[in-house]
């Protein structure tokens, strides 16, 4: 099944919304972004799910921060995995204490085999994300093509401009590991309980359609 990361949280009520609706990855962010949150605010609503029976993972979102900094925030916040999000190599990447996302950012002339080349030389990540080349949440799609080979490979999370209306088909055509998911599911630049519920229906009815053509 496609793993769901909902990213940009910021508040305890749509936190939890999103963990009762089926998202396997909650993300905050500690990046320059409006949906920037502080270790304090970030800290509370972690530790409200960190009580639930049943809870996704918990990832936060940092660029170019000191090693020591995402360290510090990830043990304050009681994170699970750090996703790193700018020009973080391989000796940074070996420095981080939990499991790291590195996210590669896919422009308009980048190629299947530049993603590759890139990944191969990140190989010290635990899971890849492609998302548009802007930093931080861009809400633009980029050509999928260039994810399908290292995505049959690699454990891959697809960002960047994904909503409840094309999801569907990335997963049919592209088969990604994970998606990840921000301003799609935003009204007025507010997370929306309820395109939450359906971006995650969407994916579990792609993923039902792919597994009955596998079959």
């Amino acid at each position: 099944m496609t793993k769901i990361k909902i990213c940009g949280l910021t508040d305890e009520e749509t936190a939890l919304s999103a963990s009762r609706a089926g998202a396997d990855f909650l993300g905050f962010v500690f990046a320059p972004s409006r949906r920037r949150l502080t270790p304090e605010k970030a800290s509370a609503i972690t530790r409200v799910m960190r009580q639930l029976e049943k809870r996704p993972l918990l990832v936060g979102v940092f660029a170019d921060a000191q090693y020591d900094e995402v360290n510090s925030i990830s043990r304050s916040c009681c994170l699970d995995l750090v996703q790193l999000c700018g020009r973080e190599d391989n000796t940074f990447i070996s420095r981080i204490e939990l499991p790291v996302i590195k996210v590669i950012h896919i422009g308009p002339k980048t190629t299947s085999d530049e993603v590759q080349h890139e990944i191969r030389v990140m190989d010290k990540a635990n899971i890849y994300l492609l998302d548009s080349a802007m930093l931080g949440g861009s809400g633009q799609l980029f050509n999928w093509e260039v994810a399908r080979e290292v995505c049959r490979q690699r454990r891959v999370i697809i960002a960047g401009g994904l909503d409840s209306e094309n999801v569907g088909q990335l997963i049919r055509e592209i088969r990604p590991w994970g998606v990840d998911v921000s301003s799609g599911v935003e009204t007025d630049g507010r997370k929306d309980p309820e395109k939450i519920k359906k971006f995650i229906g969407a994916v579990g009815a792609a993923d039902k359609e792919v597994n009955l053509v596998t079959r």
